[in-house]
């Protein structure tokens, strides 16, 4: 009986089955075929140019770890763009102290510029005694969400970075948007966009690499590639609604193979009849602390504290 070969060199032995496409793939033929896939996510929405300096938002997990190791080999070909990883340390104690260890060693390994940043430096606390005693708060991830978006915003600008990569996969895109639908965020909901920009330039543009490869296919290639992930869970996970739609979305890809894909070629479909329709918001600089927001006082500023009444501009 002949031995099962990969379905694409006909050559090597079978390592993955992609159940949405009916194909079997050996190893080699796998890692190309996530790497084409990024290198093509990353052209049709033209995330990049030759002179970009990109800061890749490196949290030690699969994700952040597998896109920058992807996007450190496709910049080979590219002698004018410059990768920093930036790494934000959320202040979680027994938790992001071995992704943070894991994240210095493989900039050390690939030859990246490493820069961290801490909640405690830019709020005051870290995440753990922030949410000490806080009477009626909302979800730890609600304020670690607002909280690493601006810590990551710093962390590009001190580097001179030009844009901000973060490791979204397909899952977390599709979460985030059924997120926005489930909490009536309709705004949110109509602009999703693997490229998130400000035509007026109030913030670095942002972009996701990963957006169309599944969370498995991530997790997959780093392990064919050797890299030691990060062991532990965030002790708050179970507070998040995403938590229970991951399970939700994980349950109905297993039982029909492609149906996140169909879901993510829905919302860009959505967003291109959306967009349109939709005028862009007003962005001003926080009073408090100069960053880009919508209001006088962007929402990591509040969730800190800081009062209008107690500054010294007008509200």
């Amino acid at each position: 009986m002949d031995t099962p070969s990969c379905g694409s060199c006909h050559q090597r032995t079978p390592f993955y089955k992609r159940e949405n496409e009916g194909v079997v793939l050996c190893k080699t033929c796998f890692r190309e075929s996530i790497e084409r896939r990024v290198r093509r996510t990353i052209s049709h929405w033209k995330m990049f140019s030759p002179n970009d300096h990109i800061a890749v938002a490196v949290s030690g997990g699969k994700d952040s770890l597998t896109m920058l190791m992807i996007l450190k080999k496709l910049s080979r070909k590219f002698e004018h763009t410059k990768i920093t990883a930036v790494t934000v340390d959320e202040g979680i104690a027994g938790y992001r102290e071995e992704a943070v260890d894991l994240a210095s060693e493989y900039c050390k390994k690939l030859g990246v510029d490493h820069v961290i940043v801490s909640f405690e430096e830019l709020y005051g606390n870290g995440l753990d005694d922030f949410l000490k005693g806080k009477q009626n708060r909302m979800t730890a991830c609600s304020y670690c969400g607002v909280f690493r978006r601006k810590a990551i915003n710093v962390a590009a600008r001190r580097v001179g970075a030009t844009k901000i990569a973060t490791a979204h996969n397909l899952d977390d895109v599709v979460q985030t948007y059924l997120l926005n639908l489930f909490q009536g965020d309709v705004e949110r909901f109509a602009r999703f966009s693997p490229v998130l920009h400000d035509p007026r330039g109030a913030f670095l543009p942002r972009v996701k690499p990963l957006c169309e490869v599944p969370e498995k296919e991530v997790a997959l290639y780093g392990y064919a590639e050797g890299l030691t992930f990060q062991t532990a869970s965030c002790p708050y996970m179970m507070e998040a609604l995403r938590n229970e739609l991951r399970s939700v979305v994980n349950r109905l890809e297993l039982a029909h193979p492609g149906v996140t894909f169909s879901a993510y070629r829905a919302m860009t479909r959505l967003r291109e009849l959306a967009e349109p329709n939709v005028a862009p918001s007003e962005l001003q600089a926080c009073q408090s602390c100069g960053e880009p927001t919508h209001m006088g006082l962007c929402e990591a500023c509040k969730m800190v504290g800081v009062r209008k009444d107690k500054l010294d501009v007008p509200a």
